[in-house]
């Protein structure tokens, strides 16, 4: 029997490009980067400065990162260091250059999401508003037509109706705000039917029911689908499905966060796409990197968040 030969494939990023190339239309915005203190979340950071996506200011120790810029052979003459003598010092810091006005965008570096959001979600000098905070996975699918957005599968772990009614909000603010139109929302579950037994499609119906009722807006909203009639025409033709949603969805909203960290880590690595990240609900977007990420759909998260942050400036600030 021969012996299977695979052929890797060229990984084209057509949807990231696009966001990219409309971020670019606009001025760079300055951004806190915090503890950018290994290689990739340095580059990353300077990568989006070298593509006119940022001007960064770079927080943490400065001794360090000055010295993993020279290991790495990268220039970082004229860019701002703030120097902060550990990882909870960089986020605190970088947090105060947003509240101060000095940054319009918050980039994670090497510190852990938690350690940034601790300081992003403080009542008296964090960056709250009246909305939840919460998380959408950008995700490129090399095999799908469409950029799928998903929420939330970083922040909310297990939330509530009112919970979920800001994360879709979130998420189709953001949405439109970055030029996309108006989005066809798919509230996933396990199944397309309402059933006690399962709570998450009672709370998919209420939550079309508040979109009905101008509680959510901006939104064409259906729920509860499954994930395979929620992005397939053909399954949900088979299902008998009949909604502007169903088999068009270009935001997922997910039960919880562990339905939403396996949907798109499963899409990452089984179907080979790319998830950059952004948090949403906070005065100004929050550039939440993985360690994992390629340099392009970092680039990808700073371009949408470049692109948000830029929609916000002609309007009033985010609505309670």
């Amino acid at each position: 029997m021969q012996k299977e030969t695979t052929i890797p494939q060229r990984r084209q990023h057509a949807k990231y490009e696009r966001l990219i190339e409309a971020a670019k239309v606009n001025a760079p915005l300055p951004a806190a980067v915090a503890h950018p203190c290994d290689e990739t979340s340095l580059a990353g950071a300077l990568e989006a400065y070298r593509e006119r996506l940022i001007v960064p200011i770079l927080v943490g120790p400065a001794d360090k990162i000055s010295k993993l810029a020279k290991a790495g052979g990268v220039d970082i003459a004229g860019i701002e260091i703030i120097d902060a003598s550990h990882s909870h010092a960089a986020a605190k810091t970088a947090v105060a250059l947003v509240r101060e006005g000095k940054a319009e965008l918050l980039m994670k570096g090497s510190l852990h999401s938690d350690e940034l959001l601790a300081e992003v979600t403080k009542r008296q000098t964090g960056l709250r508003t009246g909305r939840r905070i919460s998380h959408v996975f950008i995700m490129d699918v090399p095999t799908h037509p469409q950029t799928l957005f998903i929420t939330d599968a970083a922040v909310n772990i297990a939330p509530d109706l009112l919970a979920k009614r800001d994360i879709v909000q979130n998420a189709i603010d953001f949405y439109r705000d970055v030029g996309l139109g108006t989005p066809k929302v798919a509230i996933l579950s396990a199944v397309e039917t309402v059933t006690v037994a399962i709570p998450s499609t009672i709370e998919a119906a209420a939550l079309c029911k508040m979109a009905d009722r101008g509680q959510i807006t901006g939104g064409e909203l259906d729920g509860p689908l499954a994930f395979d009639n929620a992005i397939s025409p053909e399954a949900a033709e088979i299902k008998g499905i009949r909604s502007p949603v169903a088999g068009q969805a270009q935001i997922l909203v997910v039960p919880d966060l562990e339905a939403g960290n396996m949907l798109a880590k499963n899409l990452s690595f089984l179907s080979k796409a790319d998830a950059a990240g952004i948090v949403l609900g906070a005065r100004v977007p929050v550039i939440l990197t993985s360690r994992a990420d390629n340099v392009r759909t970092r680039l990808a998260s700073c371009a949408v968040a470049s692109l948000l942050a830029h929609s916000r400036r002609s309007v009033e600030p985010i609505r309670t």
